[in-house]
């Protein structure tokens, strides 16, 4: 560490030297004092800082309440933090000064002090509190994160205000300095899972860590298996339950989403509106979300085995209709499935991609086009068409937007299983599955609990799982709170 100097001159130079080739980082030389007899300099980003002239902004005040005093009176000032503001401090080395600038503060030298003034301003600019767009929901708030962590914090704590919760902030990537900060409620945390993560998230060492995505990708638990070990949420008040419950929340700045663990697949099929709306509407689209994965997962393989393995479990009838409407179709189903699928997903990619009303053009009218064009030219047959789009529907009705690509990935595997087994492909990929996801655990959760441990935490869980009860049955936190503070309605076991 580089310890600052007393004389001016000393840290000015040092402070020139890293500066060099940084236009965009201003050093502002000030006399203060009533006489102007003391040297000080500020070092600043441009656009992070306010105004330094501005009578309203709080550099400007601080700076123009020093230029009155007294130089005793101005060096008791600095030492004491006399102007009494609120986001002020100390910085003893010059590696700390050039992270609090780096953070969007200004920061303060002064001739004669062996210390410099970290003084808070309006940090980085940032995109602000939006509407939530990715995890719509009919009832509740619309509030989405921003892009700031302070921010992010800032609406939790809206919904949460309790001392109870506690925000612990630390850097990511060794170039980056990315702020993360774990959020959790200390008497409702589960003590492993908040070294769990805090060890791994002390042991990245990269240059750089721009998104709660990568912060994800590096602390997982198993790195090859497709289906997300964290929840990720754009919406504070999901954020807000889920700590509510003895989770630990994860917000990074430059990034929009929070990630929450651990996760099961119970909590995937959630949304942030069931626990405002009435339990029968809720326990009816769960059971819909579920049906809809599984048609995302099974249903192009399905149709391929039944039709080309075993086309006489299907009555006749339909037997007759669908080879009519294969009739001058010259690929077989697996190959006529995969080119329609693979269709689709160019359409989704190029939809995303493109800029919004055009990109929601192309997802729509495109994929009706091309099937349309598709059967007329004997490509494929209409039965493919509806496979797919009913694939589609399904996969689109998944909440999270990271488990829908899981199980988008693993349906090409169950596609060729059934192309070349049947039905039993079919059972063959569930069973492994299965198997797959018994064995994955987030921050040492099952990630099929409540379903793999239907009586633990005395059977409270499977209350909130398939189906869920009515809110006054529902009197006990999930599996993730800490024993002895899982009752909501008190503070015993």
């Amino acid at each position: 560490m580089e310890h600052l100097s007393k004389e001016i001159s000393e840290n000015q130079r040092i402070v020139e030297e890293r500066l060099r080739g940084c236009d965009d980082i201003l050093l502002r030389p000030i006399m203060l004092g009533k006489d102007r007899e003391t040297a000080c300099f500020l070092i600043y980003i441009e656009t992070a800082v306010s105004n330094l002239m501005l009578e309203d902004s709080v550099i400007g005040r601080f700076l123009n309440g020093l230029r009155s005093m007294e130089q005793a009176e101005l060096y008791e000032t600095l030492e004491k933090d006399g102007m009494g503001l609120s986001d002020t401090g100390k910085l003893w080395d010059m590696e700390a000064a050039f992270a609090a600038m780096l953070a969007g503060n200004a920061v303060l030298f002064a001739d004669g002090l062996d210390f410099a003034l970290k003084i808070g301003s309006k940090g980085y600019p940032g995109n602000g509190v939006q509407k939530a767009e990715s995890e719509k929901v009919l009832r509740g708030s619309r509030e989405a994160f921003s892009e700031s962590e302070k921010t992010n914090t800032a609406l939790i704590r809206k919904r949460i205000r309790n001392t109870g919760l506690k925000v612990k902030e630390t850097p990511l990537g060794e170039s980056s300095h990315t702020m993360a900060a774990l959020l959790y409620m200390e008497d409702l945390v589960y003590p492993p899972f908040l070294k769990a993560i805090e060890k791994k998230m002390a042991g990245i060492h990269r240059d750089g860590v721009l998104d709660s995505g990568v912060l994800e990708q590096l602390t997982a638990d198993v790195w090859y298996s497709p289906f997300p070990q964290y929840q990720v949420t754009e919406r504070p008040d999901r954020a807000a339950q889920a700590l509510l419950n003895g989770r630990v929340v994860v917000v990074t700045d430059n990034s929009p989403e929070a990630l929450i663990l651990p996760t099961t697949l119970n909590t995937l099929f959630q949304t942030s509106d069931d626990a405002y709306r009435h339990f029968a509407i809720v326990s009816f689209l769960r059971l819909i979300r579920y049906a809809a994965a599984f048609l995302a997962l099974a249903l192009p393989g399905l149709y391929v085995a039944v039709t080309t393995l075993h086309p006489g479990i299907l009555p006749t009838n339909l037997i007759l209709a669908l080879k009519k409407a294969r009739e001058g179709v010259p690929f077989p189903s697996v190959l006529e499935v995969l080119i329609l699928e693979l269709a689709f997903e160019l359409l989704r990619e190029a939809g995303l991609r493109m800029p919004g009303p055009v990109g929601n053009t192309i997802g729509i009218v495109g994929g009706l086009i091309i099937g349309q064009a598709a059967v007329s030219a004997n490509l494929v047959s209409p039965m493919v068409v509806v496979i797919v789009a009913l694939t589609a529907l399904g996969d689109f009705a998944i909440p999270s937007e990271e488990l829908s690509e899981g199980i988008r990935l693993v349906k090409y595997a169950m596609l060729f299983l059934c192309a070349g087994l049947g039905i039993m492909g079919f059972f063959l990929g569930l069973v492994f599955l299965l198997i797959h996801l018994a064995n994955l655990k987030s921050f040492g959760v099952s990630y099929l609990a409540p379903y793999s441990a239907w009586e633990l935490n005395r059977g409270a869980d499977r209350k909130d799982s398939l189906l869920r009860f009515p809110l006054i049955f529902l009197k006990r936190r999930p599996v993730f709170a800490r024993a002895g503070r899982r009752v909501r309605t008190g503070k015993g076991e």
